[in-house]
């Protein structure tokens, strides 16, 4: 319950917890993402140069073609490395304003703080559910873009690499 007597929303609080799980698998989905990467970029790459077709053997078209699925290759990893980086909240803890990640614990700890922050906190409990809400649906849907783009990236070379051979 808040100081006023009201209490913090419940589906605030499930909407959160669903957030962080939410955020959690797609930072499975992108680890996972850039192991099948590597493994299938190893095993193609090993196979042109395995039969005597390293890029310098090939005509012009196919090392054109080859370079762009490299280059759309490395373009999807750093995609998915994004994806899994950490994010943190765009506004920034100050004296008075709830606590409503990891990041603000820090600064309020830094600043000597950390037991007036969590009144604040308790105080104010839906504001800070509210604004917990707000930043990692941001965050959810900036791992979900850079999966997205480094998925599609992904199938762009993994189509170019094949044409790339049979052009040769």
């Amino acid at each position: 319950m808040n100081c006023d007597g009201t209490e913090a929303p419940v589906a605030g609080a499930r909407l959160l917890t669903e957030l962080r799980s939410e955020a959690a698998r797609a930072d499975s989905k992108a680890s996972l993402l850039l192991g099948v990467m590597s493994m299938t970029v190893s095993l193609l790459v090993g196979l042109l140069t395995a039969r005597g077709r390293f890029p310098l053997r090939l005509s012009a078209a196919g090392s054109a073609l080859l370079w762009a699925a490299m280059a759309a290759l490395a373009g999807a990893l750093v995609c998915l490395l994004l994806a899994v980086v950490p994010r943190y909240g765009t506004r920034q803890w100050s004296p008075g304003r709830p606590l409503t990640y990891f990041g603000d614990i820090r600064r309020a700890t830094n600043d000597c703080r950390l037991a007036e922050a969590l009144a604040v906190t308790e105080a104010h409990q839906t504001e800070g559910i509210l604004e917990a809400l707000a930043q990692n649906s941001h965050i959810v849907g900036a791992k979900h873009r850079w999966i997205r783009a480094g998925l599609g990236a992904y199938c762009v070379g993994m189509l170019l690499l094949p044409i790339a051979r049979l052009v040769g």
